[in-house]
């Protein structure tokens, strides 16, 4: 017997109803798949290096390939997670320049001299990420995977873009450069540093001490050469291995505290005047001595005395009378 109009009609709403179900059980299967896909191929531009985690959801978290440096369009894997770091040379600035330096604001570091000045030291780090793919395997998992304090006050991951790199340096690479930079200028006293600090400072006598005021280049070469070398080896020993290659360290200046600056300028301030003094004293000297000279002069020839006085007369005079009534009449011209 042929099915009943209601039957016919039951059976094409579940059918209707299946291909329903199917077409949801293909997007919300194919859709992630596809972004997946889509996701899983990656390239690195020629600044930028890349460690790649396994993320899909039956994956572990392990690294699973690294990627060169302007690399072509590469296959990552389903929902892999990539972690891009620099490639290039880097530099971590420390300056008083506001604005300038890996810190906002002014930045310098303060350390004491062995005679206990407070020096302020700026300079700058370069350096370079070791591109070895086990060394880079090795620097994500003890780095990567852990968030760091910027100044700003947000937390990053040091490959979270250009603030995260920042935070990495400034929470694990800063203390070691002002480590080195503490224990080398403690070698040295202020004068030795800088020239003018000897005009401040006292000897137990309470005299100035006269130390001498050159050789503050071939000091400041001296503990330049000295954090290069100790720089490398805290790093290796900070970081747990030699993540960091072509590390170089330039010292562009030393300052002293505001207040030793100003007893500074205030000395040099005085000193100048105490030269101007003694200026006016050996000019006033030597003129005396020239008077004495052409004293003695006219001393000796009188005559030449009068030859004198009337070259100083006042043009126009045509009587010159000096002790006489009568006066003596000049020539005019």
């Amino acid at each position: 017997m042929p099915k009943s109009t209601s039957s016919r009609d039951t059976s094409h709403r579940s059918y209707r109803g299946i291909a329903v179900l199917t077409i949801l059980a293909l997007i919300v299967i194919g859709a992630p798949t596809l972004l997946g896909a889509f996701n899983g191929f990656e390239r690195t531009s020629g600044g930028e290096v890349a460690v790649v985690r396994d993320g899909g959801p039956l994956d572990d978290n392990k690294v699973r390939q690294v990627i060169d440096p302007g690399s072509g369009v590469t296959w990552i894997g389903w929902w892999s997670q990539i972690h891009r770091y620099p490639a290039q040379q880097r530099f971590y600035t420390i300056t008083s320049n506001s604005g300038e330096g890996e810190r906002s604001g002014v930045d310098v570091v303060n350390v004491p001299s062995s005679d206990g000045v407070n020096m302020g030291i700026e300079g700058t780090l370069y350096f370079g990420l070791n591109l070895d793919h086990e060394t880079l395997k090795s620097f994500d998992d003890k780095f990567g995977t852990r968030k760091f304090r910027s100044t700003n006050g947000g937390t990053y991951y040091p490959w979270d873009g250009d603030e995260g790199w920042s935070a990495f340096l400034d929470q694990i690479i800063r203390p070691v450069i002002d480590n080195d930079l503490r224990t080398q200028i403690n070698n040295f006293r202020c004068a030795e540093l800088v020239s003018s600090c000897a005009l401040v400072q006292n000897n137990s006598t309470g005299r100035q001490t006269g130390l001498p005021q050159q050789g503050n280049n071939a000091n400041i070469a001296k503990i330049q050469n000295a954090v290069n070398t100790s720089l490398a080896e805290d790093l290796r020993a900070t970081l747990g291995a030699d993540y960091l290659t072509d590390i170089h360290f330039n010292l562009s200046r030393v300052t002293l505290p505001a207040e030793v600056q100003e007893a500074v300028n205030q000395a040099q301030a005085a000193f100048a005047k105490v030269t101007e003094a003694q200026a006016k004293v050996a000019q006033a000297r030597a003129e005396a001595e020239a008077n004495k000279a052409r004293q003695d002069g006219y001393n000796k020839c009188p005559t030449c005395a009068e030859i004198e006085k009337l070259k100083a007369l006042p043009q126009g005079i045509t009587v010159y009378a000096p002790g006489n009534t009568g006066g003596i009449a000049l020539p005019t011209k």
